[in-house]
């Protein structure tokens, strides 16, 4: 099997990775893309000591450190987030993010994300406790939760109150989603892709975004189509099944790079 064969069935998830670690999906997709351009020149670099997964996220990682895509993508969006992003960096640092986000998100373990951000066990443990004691202090928002599968969704309330939101709503419709993000705005949203009446959670978002801003967090039992990289998809997207650590540590991302949330 060829080295291109190995990594083909992790690049979605890198993506995944990718965006929920710069807040978006092209400059999450340019790191991604930097990164496999970086194997394609020097393939014997590969790492050759670990699975392709591993090696994978190595290579983005060494990526992720030593390179700037702003000044690629010129301002706008990509650069506001990373802004905000700065804002709050006061207490949490990038590398405590990249913990969390691979041990909580990408279910690596505390030896392989030791071995990804190049440090020991030990310090990632200590990073992945700032992280979260920088998460337990971030301002609070109203979560709208789209999902039509009451046990799913008495889940993801729990999590939400977890964490100190409020839940505005529980939908199982597009149009119910539609009504109640109009009745009461939220700060966030959780969505499911397909809903009770056939409804498209994605068409539901649609409709919301065309009125107001909001952080948008998909979940999907099939997250290889929605990470592609071929066209305008989600930031944020949890697994199903999905472990609470997940959804905890994607709640927390999407805030961080919400602008409606930076305290003044």
């Amino acid at each position: 099997m060829s080295l291109g064969q190995k990594l083909a069935p992790h690049l979605p998830f890198l993506r995944r990775y990718a965006r929920a670690l710069t807040g978006s999906q092209s400059h999450g997709d340019n790191y991604v893309r930097a990164a496999l351009e970086a194997i394609v020149a020097a393939p014997d670099g590969f790492p050759q000591d670990v699975d392709a997964r591993v090696g994978l996220y190595r290579t983005f990682q060494a990526i992720w450190n030593s390179t700037h895509y702003d000044e690629m993508e010129g301002t706008g969006g990509d650069a506001d987030r990373e802004a905000i992003a700065q804002a709050r960096l006061a207490g949490i640092t990038p590398l405590s993010r990249q913990a969390l986000l691979l041990t909580a998100m990408e279910g690596f373990t505390v030896a392989d994300t030791a071995y990804l951000i190049e440090t020991s066990p030990e310090e990632v443990e200590a990073l992945v406790a700032d992280a979260i004691a920088e998460i337990d202090r971030q301002t609070r928002t109203d979560v709208l939760i789209i999902e039509d599968e009451p046990i799913i969704a008495m889940d993801l309330e729990t999590i939400v109150r977890d964490l100190g939101h409020s839940v505005s709503g529980v939908a199982v419709t597009r149009d119910e989603a539609v009504a109640q993000a109009h009745a009461q705005r939220p700060g966030l949203v959780l969505a499911d892709i397909q809903l009770a009446d056939d409804s498209s959670g994605i068409d539901a978002v649609k409709d919301i975004l065309a009125e107001f801003s909001v952080p948008v967090i998909f979940i999907t039992a099939f997250p290889e189509r929605l990470l592609t990289g071929e066209r305008p998809e989600p930031t944020f997207l949890i697994t199903k099944p999905f472990q609470r650590s997940t959804v905890k540590a994607a709640i927390s991302q999407a805030l961080f790079f919400n602008a409606a949330t930076i305290e003044a």
